[in-house]
């Protein structure tokens, strides 16, 4: 019952779930009198067993990196916006056509307004849907011109699918300068 990717931490697990997570990697621990012991898991808290198995070397080298481990590697030395999206698309790859409002969201867009600056790639928190598309807060306009925070975005203009930023990612992701700022002609 190890974790196997992206799931709940251990905090969020019974205390039978950790028993068997400890049993599964033969976690020793101390007993008060000093002594080694395994298997007898039942007399640990909760957060004793918590503890162990975070601690445990086996079970620390058994769990997957997460995406922003991942994606912190694949762009340690990059700088430019187009290869930086290219490396977020190759690691995001849970995927959604229509975005829900209040999740988070990073896509290639072509903007068909003319003359009109826009984020070719942006970071977004969706806020509505609509026929014609959606509105979302593209966080890369904080900086630049708060007052264009807001933006539409058409269903045509999105190249390919959204990929889904999660909550715990969505502040490292706000960290990466990856916007790419254009005027369509």
């Amino acid at each position: 019952m190890a974790l196997t990717g992206y799931e709940k931490s251990l905090n969020e697990y019974s205390k039978n779930e950790l028993i068997s997570i400890a049993q599964q990697y033969t976690i020793y621990y101390q007993t008060a009198s000093g002594r080694g012991a395994i298997g007898n898991y039942q007399s640990l808290t909760k957060e004793q067993l918590i503890s162990l198995i975070e601690n445990d070397r086996d079970y620390q080298r058994a769990q997957p990196k997460s995406r922003i481990e991942i994606l912190k590697t694949k762009i340690d030395d990059i700088t430019d916006p187009e290869e930086i999206m290219m490396e977020i698309i190759s690691v995001f790859r849970d995927l959604e056509m229509i975005p829900e409002p209040g999740k988070y969201y990073t896509f290639i867009y072509n903007a068909k307004t003319p003359k009109m600056k826009y984020d070719q790639h942006p970071l977004i928190a969706a806020l509505e849907v609509f026929s014609w598309g959606f509105r979302g807060l593209n966080f890369h306009w904080q900086d630049i011109d708060p007052s264009q925070c807001i933006r539409n975005y058409t269903w045509n203009e999105v190249a390919g699918q959204l990929h889904v930023v999660y909550n715990n990612e969505i502040q490292f992701m706000k960290g990466i300068n990856y916007s790419k700022f254009r005027i369509n002609k």
